[in-house]
């Protein structure tokens, strides 16, 4: 009797090995060095949803402004006082140039301008208040000797 197995029908078909580096398989590792079979979502950085928890998330960068810094040799090289509303306009493009070339931060410069902004409603409520008082106060007219005054 032949006892060698040359039957193509009792040999047992080769099962395909899974990938290690398969690309659409959570990459997250078990201790025992196993790799998770669960398929990655691109949402949560390739991992599967019940390992995307034990990531660590990576930290941002830390913010490179230093919003200590005395800008006013920058930002008020001229400008001793907010006077006019053309003073304002200055300190807010000055202000811009330094915030597009990063020196001052986003927060900063939303507070500088809404402290601007302040100080522009001020010059307004001053003006009104002025011309209020030049309206209620009664006209007077110096002819040199004679003085006329109208109600």
């Amino acid at each position: 009797m032949n006892t060698t197995l040359d039957s193509p029908v009792s040999a047992v078909a080769p099962v395909p090995a899974p990938v290690k580096n398969d690309p659409s398989r959570c990459p997250y590792i078990y201790s025992n060095g196993k790799r998770c079979r669960l398929p990655g979502l691109r949402a949560h950085h390739g991992f599967c949803l019940g390992h995307s928890k034990h990531i660590t998330p990576v930290p941002f960068p830390a913010n490179s402004y230093d919003d200590s810094e005395d800008l006013s040799p920058d930002l008020l090289p001229q400008l001793s006082e907010f006077d006019s509303a053309l003073d304002v306009k200055l300190f807010l493009a000055r202000l811009l140039v330094l915030v597009t070339k990063g020196r001052v931060s986003p927060r900063r410069a939303s507070v500088l301008a809404y402290i601007t902004n302040q100080l522009l409603h001020s010059h307004h409520a001053i003006d009104r208040k002025h011309a209020s008082d030049l309206a209620n106060r009664p006209l007077t007219i110096d002819f040199g000797d004679f003085t006329c005054r109208a109600r």
